[in-house]
């Protein structure tokens, strides 16, 4: 029984270090702005930006239906087509030396100065959305793989093809489980990214969304509203991370990043 409270208290601790500093944070701005006698315009108190935001909820809910939708639809692109490649990356030495540097080169052009054509192109409708989410979030999610792959101990491959085993064998049991610490790295920052991607994207050029809001907002100079639009919007690229921390705990829950510092290994 004290162990499995022990426990509890150590899963607990990160969640309740979070709210109390989130607590912390809003409370300080609160306090600071209503001391300081800053103007509303300038910088709302936090109590403003939540009854703004209470009283636009609709709006503002459709407009994060769609940003929500570029999000997950350019992510998860980003994830197809990215994991495929590094695999042929990390697996042979003429398609790193001819297909990386050109994934390095599209990383290094400016996505802001991307996005225009992409109007050009596909007019201004989701799929110029699509990609440039898709863009942001390729890059780090390649370099983790890569990484991963390439991280095989050469010797646990060797004793692998010794017994025989095929090569989709070697990949599920092998290649994949060592390379999912880093893949998961390079997933995380990827979803750290795609919120900025899509709003980015509406800045350019759209006619709905979060984006587009806040430039209305801004505008506008409804400076509590801009707050809130940009909350939500950190509240759904932190859903996106939170979501893939989490199939990364039941993926591999034997990597170390899993365990609090001082917390004991499975069975011990």
């Amino acid at each position: 029984m004290r162990r499995a409270g022990g426990d509890l208290l150590v899963r607990l601790r990160r969640p309740l270090a979070a709210t109390a500093a989130f607590a912390l944070f809003f409370s300080a701005w609160e306090i600071s702005v209503r001391l300081l006698a800053v103007p509303d315009y300038l910088l709302p108190p936090p109590s403003l930006v939540a009854s703004e935001l209470a009283g636009r909820w609709p709006r503002v809910l459709d407009a994060a239906r769609v940003t929500g939708s570029e999000i997950l639809a350019g992510y998860a692109l980003a994830i197809l087509v990215s994991v495929p490649l590094a695999l042929l990356i990390a697996g042979s030495r003429l398609v790193e030396r001819t297909i990386y540097p050109l994934v390095v080169f599209l990383q290094i052009v400016p996505k802001i100065a991307i996005a225009p054509l992409f109007i050009i192109w596909f007019g201004f409708g989701f799929t110029p959305k699509l990609l440039l989410v898709f863009l942001l979030c390729f890059f780090p999610i390649v370099v983790g793989a890569v990484a991963g792959f390439k991280s095989v101990d050469p010797d646990v491959l060797d004793l692998g093809r010794s017994t025989g085993a095929s090569a989709w064998r070697l990949f599920t049991k092998i290649r994949l489980p060592q390379a999912l610490p880093e893949l998961f790295t390079g997933l995380k920052v990827g979803a750290a990214l795609a919120a900025t991607a899509a709003v980015v994207a509406e800045f350019v050029a759209s006619n709905r969304g979060l984006g587009y809001l806040l430039l209305e907002y801004n505008g506008n100079l409804e400076t509590a509203m801009v707050f809130a639009v940009i909350i939500v919007l950190a509240l759904m690229g932190l859903a996106l991370y939170g979501l893939v921390e989490l199939v990364e705990r039941f993926a591999i829950p034997w990597h170390a990043r899993q365990r609090g510092v001082g917390e004991p290994l499975p069975g011990a």
